[in-house]
């Protein structure tokens, strides 16, 4: 079985200026999914950073929710992390576990953050990884644009095979559930 992991999608993240790389079209993508995913009973997982320290992404701040545009329906889990890793001291693999969930289809915010370290770890706990190559996004960095951060985890990403489990990216619309 699989199960939709959709990263950060948080207001803190995605409303202050300048937003994400291509940030409506990403979040449209995500809905797209999710009705895809639910039409087929498969879970969908929400993650939201939250900060341990300080007042900004502190649990239930303005900053924490989940953006308004997403579509967030009461049968979704949630889950809440503190560090870029979904798996790291969070109940999110006994949630899979418990669900019979061995594939994941990933997507969200942050590309080379979140969305890397959760893939990498999730193929390292024997998930297979669907990495939805036009749903994630970052923002533009000193060293690089965002579309060029996008587009080194699409290539790089399903070239990890040590793993013994298959990641792959594909386009949203390509993405089966």
């Amino acid at each position: 079985m699989k199960a939709l992991i959709v990263i950060d999608v948080q207001q803190g993240l995605f409303e202050p200026e300048p937003q994400p790389a291509n940030a409506a079209q990403v979040i449209a993508r995500i809905n797209t999914l999710t009705a895809k995913a639910r039409q087929r009973g498969v879970p969908v997982v929400f993650i939201q950073h939250e900060a341990t320290v300080g007042q900004h992404f502190r649990h239930g701040s303005d900053a924490w929710q989940l953006h308004v545009g997403l579509e967030v329906l009461a049968g979704d889990q949630f889950v809440r992390k503190t560090t870029p890793d979904s798996f790291l001291n969070t109940d999110l693999d006994a949630l899979l576990k418990h669900a019979g969930v061995s594939e994941l289809v990933v997507c969200g915010y942050a590309t080379e953050f979140c969305i890397d370290t959760t893939v990498r770890r999730a193929a390292g706990l024997g998930y297979h990884v669907t990495l939805a190559s036009d749903a994630h996004t970052t923002h533009d960095k000193a060293h690089a644009e965002a579309a060029a951060i996008i587009a080194h985890h699409n290539a790089t990403l399903p070239s990890i095979k040590s793993f013994g489990v298959q990641i792959s990216a594909q386009p949203s619309a390509e993405v089966s559930f």
